[in-house]
């Protein structure tokens, strides 16, 4: 067989081992998936880590391991800003915009954590120490609602004292997010991140999110533990 032959022959059958491979990987619940481009737009220097999953930012909680169960239990994340500034102080803040479903989000924003005075140092290292205004709460979405995302900001206090209205602190449903940062005049976070769930009794396999972003595009990186 001549040479020219022979690449041929080794080129078709690197290109069968790809097909394969990704067919595996397309259909291995154990896969962690990138969100689609449109919702990968609030990933912006922010680290997100769970016991297990690793930095989850930007992906979707994988349909493996009870993982979609646990999440609901762990404590409250690692979150890391590797772009913090020594001296200054961060707000942190996690919500759901999908209350209770992403395509009727009528308790838009639910507020699952809010944390100030966090030292920039802290930040930096993933030490989320502060005046915590909202206790962590774990993402717990309804089932038959569909996929939630979940979304860290992190703001730039500048010495601001930040507080909740009694009427905020009384419910975290339906939370006027925007009229909040404007209270204080909070610009642009300084840097963000979201992943997305669902409940863990929906499916066995990834759907599409409901009345948003279609599947989650095919990027996959394995966890250790599957």
């Amino acid at each position: 067989m001549g040479w020219t032959m022979r690449l041929v022959t080794a080129a078709l059958l690197l290109g069968l081992v790809m097909v394969i491979t990704g067919d595996e990987d397309e259909n291995n619940p154990c896969a962690q998936e990138a969100l689609l481009d449109e919702d990968a737009l609030v990933c912006q220097g922010l680290e997100v880590f769970y016991p297990e999953l690793g930095n989850i930012g930007c992906k979707v909680v994988p349909d493996c391991n009870n993982y979609r169960q646990k999440i609901t239990s762990w404590r409250e994340p690692i979150v890391k800003f590797p772009g913090a500034m020594e001296g200054a102080t961060y707000i942190l803040v996690m919500v759901d915009p999908d209350a209770p479903s992403r395509a009727e989000p009528t308790q838009k924003f639910w507020r699952h954590w809010l944390v100030t005075d966090i030292e920039g140092a802290d930040l930096k290292k993933g030490k989320i120490q502060g005046q915590e205004l909202s206790a962590y709460q774990a993402p717990s979405p309804p089932a038959h609602s569909g996929f939630h995302r979940y979304q860290f900001f992190v703001y730039l206090q500048e010495g601001k004292v930040i507080s909740l209205l009694p009427k905020e602190n009384k419910t975290r449903g339906s939370w006027k997010m925007d009229i909040f940062l404007n209270r204080f005049h909070l610009g642009e976070p300084e840097a963000s991140t979201q992943f997305m769930t669902q409940n863990y009794q929906d499916s066995p396999t990834l759907q599409a999110p409901r009345g948003g972003a279609s599947k989650p595009k095919h990027k996959q990186v394995e966890i250790a533990a599957c």
